[in-house]
């Protein structure tokens, strides 16, 4: 059967991509490869921006021979969730339809319900309703917490939280409710659907067989990960919500305004009622946890996943910092690089401005979080550069070990450091 997946390059939509490969011939729906072609040579690629493929043009070319779309694509947070979640499978599913496919099975979410006031959890239910209304046989799946041997997301916060020393902050009381779910098994349910009418105009929610609360989640992968006794400070809700405002103000901080009100929403599910109606029972986070026992990398992982948004913060602060004292006390400094230059003095005042510019535009490049990629190619660029005209003017300078030069070492190792572990892809 040919399977059109959207999202295959996301955390689950790569499992189910891996699953439906095995047995199924793949069109996997991506923004950017991301080197998965190598690892699928025998999956056809196709690159969507899915918020511009909002017009059923978009979709005909691509669903020829097609029996069956899998839209594991989703957005917790930015301006394109109308896009992704309502806009563009609507026209998806006309395209659909006209070409004959039958069958449609979406990745919803269970906190995707009318009394979370978010906007994923609005958009999620239009893009059920959306579904609905196509004229297709459709299977929407609601998962709790979704888990792996990797991390992503909601997982990853776990991870990281876990590897607090000294003591894991709680949100509020811990007492939020999950009923997780191997991201395998998910996967392996997923492919189980394909193909299947008997789950034709069904919902589904997707769940373990253990419902475990945010205290006991953050007890099992701290003894996973191997760092000791699990003690907890609650941090109380006003203080989260001001963080996640925080998180939303830069776009790609650990929380959001989306991802805490999904959490307190309630993530738990009906284990029984899925093992019953899936007919399969997905396993248990202990036994997951113990078939794979920590590595250093996922050490590493949990011990570094706050420092990545917190280097990235000092990295913003010592940008503005440069700009500002190179625009207010940079006047003596500029003066003597020009001279040393022998370029003409009245380039001093050009070049101080121009070079504050240029670091109040690398601060916004990182505060936008963009392209990690690019921030640290421009960083790595502009560091050497400062640091060869002003070695080239004044050559004494290095000597001073307190002095603009051989401070930029240890700036770009930080950089290098981020541009390593700010990436998420």
């Amino acid at each position: 059967m040919r399977v059109m997946l959207l999202g295959a390059g996301g955390f689950i939509g790569r499992h189910i991509l891996s699953a439906l490969a095995a047995g199924h011939e793949v069109v996997a729906v991506v923004r950017s490869s991301s080197g998965l072609e190598r690892l699928f040579p025998d999956v056809r690629f196709v690159t969507v921006d899915l918020a511009q493929a909002t017009d059923e043009a978009a979709w005909r070319d691509r669903l020829a021979g097609v029996a069956c779309i899998v839209n594991a694509a989703g957005l917790l947070r930015g301006p394109y969730m109308e896009a992704v979640h309502i806009a563009m499978p609507r026209a998806l599913y006309a395209a659909a339809r006209a070409a004959g496919v039958r069958q449609a099975i979406l990745m919803s979410a269970i906190s995707a319900r009318p009394d979370v006031p978010t906007d994923y959890a609005r958009t999620k239910l239009a893009g059920e309703a959306v579904l609905r209304e196509s004229g297709l046989d459709w299977t929407i799946l609601r998962p709790s917490l979704v888990y792996g041997d990797g991390s992503y997301g909601g997982t990853s916060l776990l991870r990281g939280m876990a590897g607090f020393p000294f003591a894991i902050p709680l949100p509020g009381a811990g007492d939020q409710a999950f009923t997780p779910i191997h991201v395998e098994d998910l996967a392996r349910d997923v492919v189980r659907l394909c193909g299947d009418a008997a789950f034709a105009g069904r919902a589904l929610e997707p769940v373990g067989p253990a419902t475990i609360d945010l205290r006991g989640l953050l007890q099992r992968y701290r003894a996973w990960l191997g760092f000791g006794e699990a003690r907890f400070v609650s941090v109380p809700m006003p203080i989260m919500r001001a963080l996640g405002r925080i998180g939303d103000f830069t776009g790609d901080g650990p929380v959001s305004s989306n991802s805490l009100s999904q959490l307190v929403a309630g993530n738990a599910g009906d284990s029984a009622a899925y093992a019953e109606a899936i007919g399969t029972k997905p396993r248990r986070l202990e036994d997951a946890l113990r078939a794979h026992p920590a590595d250093v990398q996922d050490r590493w992982h949990a011990r570094l996943f706050f420092l990545a948004p917190a280097t990235r913060a000092a990295l913003i602060f010592l940008w503005l910092a440069s700009a500002w004292l190179g625009l207010v006390y940079g006047e003596t400094a500029t003066r003597e690089v020009v001279k040393g230059l022998g370029l003409s003095p009245a380039l001093d005042d050009p070049l101080r401005i121009g070079a504050s510019l240029a670091d109040v535009g690398i601060a916004t490049l990182l505060l936008s979080g963009r392209s990690i990629r690019l921030a640290t190619i421009i960083q790595i660029a502009a560091i050497l550069g400062y640091s060869i005209v002003i070695g080239l003017a004044l050559p004494r300078l290095w000597l001073d070990p307190l002095g603009p030069l051989l401070k930029n070492l240890p700036i770009l190792l930080l950089v290098a450091v981020y541009g390593v572990i700010g990436e998420k892809k």
